[in-house]
């Protein structure tokens, strides 16, 4: 083979026009994420993107936005009960769903209704 796979660069998830002050205080004031400044040529389109670990996020500007409810990015954290209460005195529903094994999760709708899924690893 002539090439090899090394991990995931970014993930990107959709918003609507004119949310990137709301993706801001989700992900930055919430949870905490760095906000990471765009490409020059990239800003005329829109969106916000944030360091996660190695990884980046990015919230990428749709005209036509529709949440996605079923595909969506799972985040492996340390401390979910304390990102769960995080999550929970700032008025965000937390849905726990069907047990995985080897690991604790939850999933939250950002606010723009994506489905985003946290994890620890036990």
């Amino acid at each position: 083979m002539a090439f090899q796979f090394q991990g995931f660069d970014h993930i990107q998830l959709s918003a609507p026009v004119d949310s990137e002050e709301k993706a801001r205080a989700f992900f930055s004031d919430i949870l905490g994420m760095n906000e990471i400044p765009k490409p020059d040529n990239l800003k005329k389109r829109g969106g916000v993107w944030f360091e996660v670990g190695t990884q980046q996020l990015h919230i990428g500007i749709q005209k036509d936005f529709s949440p996605a409810q079923k595909a969506h990015p799972a985040f492996q954290v340390k401390n979910l009960d304390g990102l769960r209460e995080q999550l929970i005195q700032n008025d965000i529903d937390v849905i726990d769903d069907e047990p995985l094994e080897g690991a604790n999760r939850f999933y939250v709708q950002d606010p723009f209704g994506n489905r985003i899924e946290f994890l620890e690893r036990i």
